[in-house]
């Protein structure tokens, strides 16, 4: 493994994307953080600083207290929506025009890198943006914003399911329930075909999600890690950058293709 900085970013590490015929991009919880979004594993503040995020989080809960839960779902959906992209956002969707094959596989729950401009993004825990029933499954669409954003802390009535009543759920993975198994075998796929894979602002802790970068390591191909802390990543990815996803990826993508 080759630790290094954003200031001497490896000439290797800009020669494998160069000639990159498939990258994966793995991103985590710390590349929207940089949007402003608070991690999961932050503590709550406000009015929901008196509840446990991990707690509001199954299906148990939501079967308890559906408004309770919906409420806070929404608030944080607002929260989304008022984000925007950044700079590492931005970078890996350019990113798509300069290689023959770009897969960008996400553990974060909100759209901002399709609105960056990447298509056909693999969310391996769901998205805020795509709830449905929790008793039939049927999709259900929500409005891009409520007239009033709920307050932190209130419960708020879930929409019910045009096909069979049921109350409306989040459209996020909740502890005690697994992966999307199309998304997460697309996601293998993609590890063990491309020839080097981007691992960004994740703590590489949470399986099956972490198993993406080993999975590409172990098929051959090179692992670049880009965070501003050591991760469980370090001791197996080849090159590992310290620094925030929003600066190195653009300074990355500078040098790769658009130096002059």
């Amino acid at each position: 493994m080759q630790s290094t900085t954003i200031e001497t970013t490896p000439p290797e590490l800009i020669a494998a994307l160069q000639a990159a015929q498939h990258v994966v991009v793995f991103t985590g919880a710390g590349v929207s953080a940089e949007s402003g979004i608070p991690t999961f594993r932050d503590a709550l503040t406000g009015l929901w600083g008196r509840f446990d995020a991990q707690a509001l989080a199954t299906p148990e809960a939501f079967r308890r207290d559906p408004d309770l839960v919906w409420g806070w779902y929404e608030w944080r959906r607002m929260q989304l929506l008022r984000a925007l992209p950044n700079p590492a956002h931005l970078a890996i969707a350019e990113l798509a025009q300069h290689v023959p094959r770009l897969t960008v596989v996400t553990q974060n729950v909100d759209d901002l890198h399709e609105r960056a401009g990447s298509a056909d993004v693999l969310h391996l825990h769901g998205s805020l943006h795509q709830p449905r029933c929790f008793d039939c499954g049927r999709p259900h669409v929500l409005p891009p914003a409520p007239p009033d954003e709920p307050e932190g802390g209130r419960r708020l009535s879930p929409p019910r399911c045009r096909q069979c009543g049921g109350p409306v759920r989040p459209g996020v993975v909740w502890f005690g329930e697994s992966l999307p198994e199309d998304i997460l075998a697309a996601a293998f796929a993609a590890a063990q075909a491309c020839d080097l894979l981007f691992a960004i602002g994740t703590s590489a802790l949470v399986y099956p999600a972490a198993q993406i970068p080993l999975l590409a390591l172990h098929a051959g191909a090179r692992v670049a890690q880009v965070n501003p802390t050591a991760t469980a990543l370090d001791d197996e990815c080849t090159w590992s950058l310290r620094g925030a996803a929003g600066a190195v990826m653009p300074k990355l993508l500078q040098a790769a293709f658009l130096a002059a």
